[in-house]
């Protein structure tokens, strides 16, 4: 057993905690990473508020960068000493991630929301206790991380830690929102409702592409100004006239939509605010939403619901960095760092929009 540090949430709803907790060396496919970087994601927060108690204690965070520590008897991939950005679970075997969409793997839930392993165990102990932790495969909200092999992508040795953070969750997900599902021709209109870090990498991928124009819509107007300065040509605030504002910037209405808000009301204007034909992807968490079936059979609108961008990310984690070696995927400014310690801090800052995407760094 190696003994870490983690943020441990004991109940649900309540604040992350670190704790010194115990680890067990990584099984056969595992790979034990040192954290080096974690950034902290509204996933991590909503599902943190509703996680399930007889699943507590438990360790969160699944936006991990590091460094190989030590491998697993069969691990091919990487070797101690790699850089490395963690991601979400899959098997590997199941239909989907045979056809390289490992986030819809038949084992997905089992893998990342269980609260430990595919099997129900976990590598964590805390007082001698079970802690639960898995969370997407890894609860990087710690010093180091017990991760199946398919959840580690190398990366180059000198990619700051705080910029391959993100990329495996929240950068994925809004790229590949718009580079892997909607696949938006160059001039066609694409507008983000919501500018976290999600949103803003949706904004940066469909600029990257030539969409035109893009707009972002955000209550925060730092945000606002943030998407702009990434290469909005308007972001708006939501309210009254947004529909109409909409329509009026992109000559009819928007081509595509993505949202990140889980709100019904913003999927409702979302749909009034496409031209006919257009997609709608949400990626937002939220509950259930009802939809006028007659406006989306008569303007053909096209819904697109989408995990982790569609994203195999063995593939598509390095085209993200080279996106950003082309200075056309500039996710380091939405990022702002906070010490391991800090974490409560971090939290607030991304739960009052001074923060786009807090990054926890490890000493």
């Amino acid at each position: 057993m190696r003994r870490a540090r983690a943020a441990v949430v004991r109940e649900p709803g309540a604040p992350f905690t670190v704790r010194e907790v115990e680890l067990e060396d990584p099984r056969p496919r595992e790979v034990l990473v040192r954290m080096t970087a974690a950034g902290v994601c509204h996933t991590d927060l909503g599902i943190q508020a509703g996680w399930p108690r007889r699943l507590t204690p438990m360790v969160f965070g699944h936006e991990g960068a590091g460094r190989v520590e030590a491998v697993g008897a069969e691990v091919t991939g990487v070797v101690p000493g790699d850089a490395v950005c963690l991601t979400f679970a899959s098997c590997g075997a199941c239909e989907q991630c045979a056809a390289g969409h490992p986030a819809y793997c038949d084992a997905a839930r089992g893998l990342n929301l269980s609260g430990g392993r595919g099997d129900g165990s976990t590598p964590l102990r805390l007082d001698g206790a079970p802690l639960h932790g898995g969370f997407f495969g890894q609860s990087s909200f710690a010093t180091y991380a017990v991760v199946h092999e398919r959840g580690v992508v190398k990366v180059p040795a000198d990619l700051p830690a705080t910029l391959a953070a993100p990329l495996g969750c929240g950068a994925q997900t809004g790229a590949g929102t718009v580079l892997n599902r909607l696949r938006p021709e160059p001039g066609t209109s694409l507008v983000v409702l919501g500018a976290g870090g999600v949103g803003l990498s949706a904004l940066m991928a469909a600029v990257a592409v030539g969409c035109d124009p893009v707009v972002a819509v955000d209550p925060v107007a730092s945000r606002r100004d943030l998407a702009v300065g990434l290469g909005a040509r308007a972001a708006l605030s939501p309210g009254d006239g947004l529909v109409a504002e909409v329509r009026r910037l992109t000559g009819g209405g928007a081509h595509h939509v993505v949202d990140t808000t889980g709100r019904p009301e913003m999927l409702d204007r979302a749909v009034a605010a496409l031209r006919p034909r257009g997609a709608l992807a949400f990626l937002g968490l939220g509950g259930e939403v009802t939809f006028d079936m007659m406006r989306l059979m008569t303007k053909g609108v096209r819904l697109h619901g989408v995990m982790e961008g569609d994203s195999d990310p063995a593939r598509f984690v390095p085209e993200l960095i080279a996106l950003h070696g082309r200075g056309l995927f500039p996710v380091d400014r939405l990022v702002t760092t906070f010490a391991f310690e800090e974490i409560g801090a971090a939290v607030a800052a991304m739960r009052d929009g001074s923060a786009v995407k807090p990054v926890l760094t490890f000493g």
